[in-house]
C-alpha cells in the first residue's frame, strides 16, 4: 500500500468521522425541539386535544387539601408538580416553576432554567392581585438547548382564549390568554407592571434560539 493511498484513505476516514460527529451533535442539540415541534404538528393534524389529567383532592387530619390521586388517560397531561408548576394544554407544556429567580442574575436564572420555568423575583403569588411573571428561554443559542429549559418553545402558538394552568401549594389556578406581543429585550415594562387584578405574564425569546426579541404572553385569572 503506497503512502499516497494511505494518505487518501486517512483523509477520507477523518472526513467521515467529523461528519458523523457533527451529525450526532446536531441531533443532540436540536432533538428536543424537533420532537416538541413534531408532536405539536401531529396533534394539530390529527386534531388531538390534550387535557390535564383528572386530579382529585382530599384532606387528612383536617389539614390542607392535597393532590393524592392522578388518573392518567390517553392524551392527558399529568402535572410534574402540583406544589408549584405550569401546564399549557394546547402546546403540551408541563414543568416545575422555580420561585424567586433574579432575571438580572445570569448564573441564577441559568441554574433555574435547567430545572424548569423561572418565576421572576418580586412576582405576586398565583391568584393574588398583581403580576405573576414567568420566563424561560426558548434557548439563547442552539448549543444550550439541552442545558436551558425549552418549555416555552411553542409559546408563539398561543392566542386569545387559550388556557394556562398554574398549580401552587396543591391548588389550581386557571388563566385565559388575552394578549400576545413581541418586544425589545430592553423593554422591562411587562416585568415591572403592576395590576389591580391577578395577571400572569409569560416570557421567552423570539425568534426561538435567538436573543433578538422577547415574546410576551399575558393572561387573566378566571378560576381558582
Amino acid at each position: 500500500m503506497s503512502k499516497r493511498f494511505k494518505l487518501i484513505l486517512g483523509v477520507r476516514f477523518l472526513g467521515y468521522f467529523l461528519f458523523f460527529i457533527g451529525l450526532i451533535a446536531v441531533v443532540f442539540m436540536l432533538g428536543p425541539l424537533v420532537q416538541t415541534e413534531l408532536r405539536y404538528r401531529l396533534d394539530k393534524a390529527f386534531r388531538v386535544k390534550r387535557t390535564i389529567a383528572n386530579i382529585t383532592t382530599s384532606a387528612e387530619n383536617d389539614g390542607p387539601a392535597t393532590f393524592d390521586k392522578i388518573q392518567s388517560l390517553e392524551n392527558q397531561i399529568v402535572p410534574v408538580s402540583t406544589e408549584y408548576g405550569i401546564v399549557i394544554e394546547k402546546i403540551n407544556a408541563n414543568a416545575r416553576i422555580i420561585p424567586n429567580v433574579n432575571p438580572a442574575n445570569e448564573n441564577e436564572y441559568v441554574s433555574a432554567l435547567t430545572q424548569g420555568v423561572a418565576e421572576a423575583l418580586g412576582s405576586t403569588p398565583p391568584g393574588q392581585q398583581g403580576n405573576l411573571y414567568l420566563f424561560s428561554h426558548s434557548t439563547d443559542a442552539p448549543w444550550n438547548i439541552v442545558r436551558y429549559n425549552a418549555i416555552f418553545y411553542l409559546l408563539r402558538e398561543l392566542g386569545a382564549g387559550d388556557r394556562v394552568i398554574i398549580f401552587y401549594q396543591n391548588k389550581r389556578y386557571d388563566y385565559i390568554v388575552f394578549d400576545k406581543l413581541v418586544v425589545s429585550p430592553t423593554d422591562v415594562s411587562y416585568l415591572t407592571n403592576r395590576y389591580n387584578e391577578p395577571v400572569l405574564t409569560l416570557q421567552t425569546c423570539d425568534p426561538p434560539g435567538t436573543l433578538l426579541n422577547r415574546l410576551i404572553v399575558r393572561a387573566k385569572l378566571v378560576n381558582s
